[in-house]
């Protein structure tokens, strides 16, 4: 299985290595067996974001050296600098996992936050944290880039 613990299954993407959800004829959407599914997903996606920052903490602490070498201890800084970047991006994520996980528990996920559409299987697939439909969500990047300009 490769690094980033996703395989490609009949041509869809195994998400934190948890198989597809294969909709049945007529299930109604977000029952048991999907928030189930969708747990599992983000349960495996939080444990692999710890296990990194623990690898980054220890990676850290064993690279740390005081370098004479002004040149060297700023390369040093640098790398270490964007580690820290990356990893407070997935503290960031880490944090939307459990929120996430909280909507489920509360029986409030798969549904659009904006008009309260169904948000969809397979874009929840994609994105397991999503909380907008995607047409709430284009909305919302076309506002975001007038504004931004």
């Amino acid at each position: 299985m490769p690094a980033n613990n996703t395989k490609k299954t009949l041509g869809i993407l195994a998400i934190a290595g948890v198989e597809p959800y294969q909709e049945k004829s007529g299930e109604e959407y977000m029952n048991k067996e999907q928030r189930d599914h969708f747990t599992k997903i983000l349960d495996a996606w939080r444990k692999q974001l710890r296990e990194e920052v623990d690898r980054t903490v220890d990676h850290m602490k064993d690279e740390a050296a005081n370098f004479p070498d002004p040149v060297d201890r700023a390369t040093q800084e640098e790398e270490f600098s964007l580690e820290l970047r990356a990893r407070d991006r997935e503290r960031r994520l880490i944090k939307k996992i459990s929120k996430t996980l909280k909507k489920i528990e509360e029986d409030d996920f798969g549904f659009c936050d904006s008009c309260g559409i169904e948000i969809g299987i397979r874009r929840l697939e994609a994105r397991p944290t999503a909380d907008l439909c995607i047409d709430c969500k284009t909305l919302a990047e076309i506002k975001e880039k007038q504004i931004v300009g």
